[in-house]
């Protein structure tokens, strides 16, 4: 490496891709099995955390002995390039890394990942989540180790076979168990993971997914529990929701009347479509939908794949990562998924042309959550709670979420949700930072 890119990687201090060590030590060979298990990276030794050039001591036989302690403790075995230069008269060492092909990569056992400038131990699911795609393969592929062939409905795969001809060009003539092999859903006799998703024969806890209408974060109006096969969740998950939605009709000139739902279906289905190809089915935790007079949750088990942030998803800068290829395959051929790609800008696009809010994507527990915001109009007879809350932040602009939440009697996710509607209609902006700044009212 040039000098003057090692003095403008300093320059611009600890990232996701750079790390400073005083020393070597056994935490700098964390940071590189870190950054094998992500984008690659430079570890600087002889530089201190603060960016100050502090160097370090070399002898003949430092640098191999380094890299036989790297090599050593990491698993895959790690052997990174090494640059050394002198400023001022001190001594720096580079250590680099490219991303591992095969990951994750192990630390005396302990497997981390790279998370802004700092190291994360990984859970279970994401060692295994890590394995699979380093592997190009997903946990639907595999085979379920519990159940067979007499616990799928031949009569569900048929019925797959109708929906996948009616836009194929050319039929599937195959029997289904021929169709099983085919899409490698059967190997050597035994189902996979996603086979018996898909085409249960028998209600499924593994798919379970809970769904309410609410009064308020307590009070239940009314609420289900579906399990069945993934092909058959879709359908009764919308039509929970619209159930409980409002609907008008809209006169505009045309021969028959145009419906118009509280929020677009093609958003709602495209959303509840992603919660069952994306979700991270291994996970012990189950799938929401809560229903509320203002708006909508949807909770999935399963961060965002790595390497790809809520900003990234929102702006659609980012390649479509697949964690259950083989459920959204048969998704595709089933004419459910229309294409492969970047489904939340679909979603985005029909809730701006329906005239509401943009959504809220948030990564929270160990899973995802999407909130829809219904439109509000004022009214003379009651305000609204934005109403409310823009009444409050004038009197008070320092009122904090939790003080906002106690005056209106409503939960602080509730008034979150409110805020962020709000900001992105341009009503209310908020002045500095969330903890010493305040609210202007527009």
């Amino acid at each position: 490496m040039k000098e003057e890119t090692i003095l403008r990687l300093i320059g611009k201090g600890e990232t996701e891709t750079v790390e400073f060590k005083s020393a070597f030590d056994q935490a700098a060979i964390e940071t590189l099995a870190a950054f094998a298990n992500a984008k690659g990276g430079y570890v600087l030794v002889g530089v201190a955390n603060s960016g100050k050039i502090v160097g370090v001591q070399l002898g003949a036989e430092t640098i191999p002995q380094w890299l036989n302690q790297i090599k050593a403790n990491t698993s895959p075995s790690l052997i990174p390039d090494v640059a050394t230069i002198i400023r001022n008269q001190k001594d720096i060492v580079i250590l680099r890394v490219d991303e591992f092909p095969i990951k994750p990569v192990s630390c005396r056992g302990k497997y981390l990942k790279r998370v802004r400038n700092a190291n994360h131990q990984m859970s279970i699911h994401e060692i295994s989540d890590l394995h699979l795609r380093s592997h190009q393969t997903s946990w639907d592929f595999y085979p379920d180790a519990r159940h067979g062939l007499d616990d799928i409905s031949l009569e569900k795969v048929e019925k797959f076979v109708e929906m996948s001809n009616r836009i194929r060009p050319y039929p599937i003539l195959d029997d289904p168990l021929t169709v099983l092999k085919k899409f490698e859903l059967i190997k050597e006799k035994r189902i996979s993971n996603g086979c018996y998703l898909l085409f249960a024969a028998k209600d499924i806890l593994l798919s379970t997914i809970e769904m309410g209408h609410f009064e308020d974060d307590t009070l239940i109006r009314d609420s289900t529990t579906i399990r069945s096969d993934l092909f058959g969740e879709v359908d009764a998950a919308l039509s929970f929701i619209l159930k409980h939605l409002n609907r008008s009709y809209v006169i505009t000139g045309k021969k028959q009347r145009e419906e118009r739902w509280d929020y677009p279906p093609a958003a709602l289905r495209e959303i509840v479509v992603n919660m069952i190809v994306h979700r991270d089915y291994m996970s012990s935790n189950d799938s929401m939908v809560r229903i509320f007079d203002d708006r909508i949750e949807f909770f999935n088990p399963g961060h965002l794949m790595a390497g790809l942030s809520v900003d990234q998803l929102i702006r659609g800068n980012y390649v479509s990562a697949i964690r259950n290829k083989q459920i959204a395959t048969l998704f595709k051929e089933a004419g459910i998924i229309e294409k492969y790609g970047p489904g939340i800008k679909r979603v985005l696009e029909a809730i701006r042309s329906h005239g509401l809010v943009d959504p809220l994507f948030e990564e929270i527990q160990d899973g995802f959550r999407v909130t829809f915001f219904k439109a509000t109009q004022k009214t003379t007879q009651k305000p609204s709670t934005k109403d409310r809350l823009l009444e409050l932040l004038r009197e008070n602009p320092h009122l904090t979420r939790s003080a906002l939440a106690q005056a209106l009697r409503k939960s602080e996710n509730t008034i979150k949700g409110h805020l962020a509607s709000l900001r992105s209609e341009n009503r209310l902006e908020r002045i500095g930072s969330d903890r010493d700044g305040y609210w202007r009212v527009k």
